[in-house]
């Protein structure tokens, strides 16, 4: 028997009704799993209530916290526990709009099953040991930090939207933004000294094989525990031409043979930009100082998961 922390967004995509949130409940149940049901109300509130998860772990009342929302909620829970020091077990039961983490990973994308395969991992001891990237000083991220086109409607898109059209609202609301976006003259320094100055229509410094459901990465391509991020920079197209280069090579997941396009690996990468330009850290919305360090912290949480079937 194992007492956990459920950490509930109510409003996520696949939560609209108590159904969902009663066959998780049943789900864990089954498996002598204990949940102990935690509602958000608002932004900011899964940090809170991860930190408290956090004690509770330390002083052996808790096994792990198990998130059941979108890929924000997410990010406020691993966010809770890197602020409290703690790398307890994490579960996610993807209940959101685009889930890229977890198809990123291939985790089961309905609520019962998902929260099944935690309960029977976590009882077996199946962890993944997995990167976080940190943005600035204090924002973290699971997966992805971006900015530009098809960065913003994940918080600019209203919740009513997101669930009602699913993935559609955000290529709707990314397409729309691709035709309003000025060029981001951007000065990129990795880690090994390598210097990038380019205008560009998109970035993203990403830790996972699904970015934004539209990039895809082969298996090959990403290790989440290797301590080095995957980065994407594309250069605002100057004709249809361009974009078209651009949209065959995403469509192709072929990265690696249009100019218009840098793909590279690196531990940290800083960027020089407008001050004031908007990011997005799994979904949240970040603002870039003018320059901002996004730095891989190896290791640095555990999520439940059965890496030989991942």
């Amino acid at each position: 028997m194992k007492n956990v922390i459920l950490i509930v967004n109510p409003v996520s995509g696949k939560l609209k009704g108590k159904a969902a949130l009663f066959v998780v409940i049943e789900a864990l149940s089954a498996n002598d799993i204990v949940p102990t049901v935690l509602l958000t109300k608002g932004r900011g509130d899964a940090i809170r209530l991860a930190r408290d998860a956090a004690g509770l772990h330390a002083e052996g009342r808790c096994d792990a916290v198990l998130c059941c929302g979108g890929d924000g909620t997410l990010n406020e829970v691993l966010t809770g526990l890197r602020e409290a020091h703690s790398k307890m077990p994490v579960g996610y039961v993807p209940a959101g709009t685009t889930n890229d983490f977890a198809n990123g990973l291939g985790l089961p994308l309905d609520p019962a099953e998902a929260a099944r395969e935690i309960a029977e991992n976590l009882n077996r001891g199946k962890l993944l040991n997995f990167d976080l990237g940190r943005f600035g000083a204090d924002r973290y991220f699971s997966y992805i930090a971006s900015f530009g086109a098809f960065s913003s409607p994940s918080y600019t898109t209203p919740q009513s939207v997101k669930n009602n059209l699913g993935y559609l609202a955000y290529v709707l609301s990314g397409v729309n933004d691709f035709f309003k976006i000025k060029p981001i003259r951007t000065v990129c320094t990795t880690s090994e000294g390598r210097r990038i100055i380019s205008d560009l229509a998109f970035g993203a410094v990403s830790n996972t094989r699904s970015v934004g459901g539209v990039v895809k990465l082969g298996e090959d391509e990403v290790d989440m525990s290797d301590g080095l991020f995957e980065v994407v920079l594309v250069t605002m197209p100057k004709d249809p031409a361009e974009l078209s280069q651009i949209a065959m090579a995403v469509m192709q997941s072929d990265l690696h043979n249009c100019k218009l396009i840098k793909f590279f690996r690196t531990r940290h990468v800083t960027f020089e930009m407008p001050k004031g330009t908007p990011w997005t850290l799994d979904g949240e919305k970040a603002i870039c100082p003018g320059k901002v360090t996004v730095t891989n912290i190896p290791r640095a949480a555990n999520l439940v998961l059965d890496t030989k079937k991942s």
